[in-house]
């Protein structure tokens, strides 16, 4: 874990090591998401670049008798 500074400006520079595991690159948007007394960042992603992310995921679901 690492810790920024917060500017005058009220601007944070994402460390390189975060930036570089998620692959966020200069102009790409993220989500600014208050939870529980945090502030969380979730990269936005084209539609495009989504496809084939859920690949391999297990889509079994247990269902009741009745729902079947």
């Amino acid at each position: 874990m690492e810790a920024v500074r917060v500017s005058p400006k009220y601007q944070v520079v994402i460390p390189r090591s975060v930036r570089e595991s998620i692959g966020l690159h200069p102009g790409d948007r993220v989500q600014v998401l208050l939870y529980e007394n945090r502030i969380e960042y979730i990269p936005r992603k084209e539609i495009k670049r989504m496809r084939g992310f859920l690949k391999g995921i297990n889509t079994h679901v247990h269902r009741e008798k009745d729902r079947q």
